[in-house]
């Protein structure tokens, strides 16, 4: 049986394990929401210590609270920011509302440490207080989401590179494969030529453009309500700590952050989630698209398009010997479904809110965290492993630019519409090509056929040099 020690709140007495740095509420709140067996986010607790820290040291300069005690809870809590405590946060991320479990567990963390720190004992809080000193002019409903705005702050930092390398990945391929002409294809049917370099270049255009689309939605979020207590209307808080914290705070995360323009906005709606998690699903829905435009170019590679060749990862099947399977790119799709339910449990919790708070931040944060984190992730080992070494079958595809029937698409200004049409059905008709087909039926001389034709001068918007 373990050893545990005794401790009371206003509820009663509680057993906690007795070298546990949190206390009497957080072991209510573990017995309370055994759910899922999922804790905080680590960015979460490093942001909730950046919190703790900059209240204490606005705290400390203001006064409220003496200096010896706020240096002993700026220490712990700058220990909380370097990850040693994150064992200690024992609250699963489905929770009481708000997240005051998560809040409390903070707290009690931070201020056993500090104790310690002034050489008392874990859970007798006679030097520091949880409430009285850790959370001196604070509440749940200020913290909870400054922590939240600031930990998806930091989240962004990570996804950023991933994105920005993703794009300059793509750039790459489209500058090496420039020259590889195919076909293009609409509604899954033959279109006109394409360069298979234009192609992957425009997906890296569609991850510079969510970056860019990300970066202007994570702004939102740099606004906070931190000194706002508990209905945004500061009580108990002295009227400088408001922008004396929030300016600790952007020097300690090296965030850009300014105090919210109505505290009573910044508690009541959480737009900004909203914002920043919709374009994380945008995101998310422009990767399942290219993945699945991926899967489909490199389907094969006998029966299917095979025009590029992915790296082959792992044996594709228990059964089929010699099967590769595009796993990276199906890894893209799943992650991407992930987001896009993880934006819709973010937006059924935006919309939650009731009156002077949105008690659903809790949801709120871990969605948006993990669907950060796993994209981060995901388009890491996805540049890595498949597209930096996507190969061109330069050979298939030159014969699907020459092959395809939308090259009569091309005959329009010398022949009519209705004839090109005429043409096309009868190279479906009979397999014979639209070059040989022209050629044959003397509609355009070798020079006319060799210009307007050309595949190559179709996708540079080049008009032909030839009359009609």
């Amino acid at each position: 049986m373990s050893v545990t020690r005794r401790e009371k709140d206003s509820l009663g007495y509680i057993e906690v394990p007795a070298e546990a740095l949190y206390g009497a509420q957080t072991a209510r709140a573990a017995e309370n929401f055994p759910i899922s067996g999922m804790r905080a986010h680590p960015l979460l607790i490093r942001a909730i210590g950046m919190v703790k820290r900059a209240a204490a040291e606005a705290n400390r300069e203001l006064g409220t609270v003496d200096t010896r005690r706020a240096d002993a809870i700026i220490e712990a809590a700058q220990e909380v920011i370097g990850g040693r405590w994150n064992d200690e946060f024992a609250v699963d991320v489905f929770q009481a509302g708000a997240g005051v479990s998560f809040h409390m567990n903070a707290n009690e963390v931070i201020a056993n440490r500090a104790n310690q720190i002034l050489g008392g004992a874990l859970g007798e809080y006679a030097e520091v207080h949880p409430n009285d000193h850790v959370n001196y002019g604070q509440s749940t409903n200020d913290v909870f989401p400054a922590a939240m705005r600031l930990a998806t702050l930091l989240a962004l930092e990570t996804l950023y590179p991933e994105m920005d390398g993703m794009a300059a990945a793509f750039a790459r391929k489209g500058a090496e494969f420039d020259q590889v002409m195919k076909s293009g294809r609409t509604h899954m049917q033959d279109a006109v030529p394409i360069r298979l370099g234009q192609e992957l270049a425009a997906y890296g255009v569609a991850f510079s453009k969510g970056a860019q689309a990300l970066q202007q939605a994570g702004d939102a979020l740099r606004e906070l309500g931190l000194g706002g207590t508990a209905v945004g209307t500061g009580l108990n808080t002295h009227p400088e700590f408001r922008v004396k914290a929030i300016a600790n705070l952007a020097r300690i995360s090296g965030q850009r952050l300014a105090p919210a323009e109505d505290l009573r906005w910044a508690m009541q709606s959480q737009a900004p989630m909203a914002r920043v998690s919709g374009e994380l699903r945008n995101l998310a829905l422009e990767a399942i698209r290219i993945s699945n435009d991926l899967r489909l170019l490199s389907s094969g590679p006998n029966t299917g398009f095979n025009e590029i060749h992915l790296p082959p990862l792992q044996p594709g099947s228990s059964i089929m010997p010699g099967k590769v399977n595009p796993v990276m790119a199906e890894l893209a799709a799943m992650v991407g479904f992930q987001v896009v339910g993880n934006d819709t449990a973010v937006a059924l919790a935006i919309q939650a809110g009731q009156l002077e708070l949105n008690v659903m931040m809790p949801a709120m944060a871990y969605n948006v965290l993990q669907s950060t984190t796993i994209l981060a992730n995901m388009l890491r080992v996805l540049r890595e492993r498949c597209v930096e070494g996507i190969a061109a079958n330069v050979e298939r595809c030159r014969q699907y630019a020459e092959s395809t029937i939308a090259l009569a698409t091309a005959l329009n200004p010398y022949i009519g519409y209705a004839r090109a049409a005429e043409l096309v059905k009868e190279s479906v008709a009979s397999g014979e090509s639209i070059v040989s087909l022209a050629r044959r039926k003397k509609l355009l001389s070798e020079e006319q056929i060799a210009e307007i034709l050309d595949p190559e001068r179709m996708t540079e918007g080049r008009p032909p040099k030839t009359g009609s």
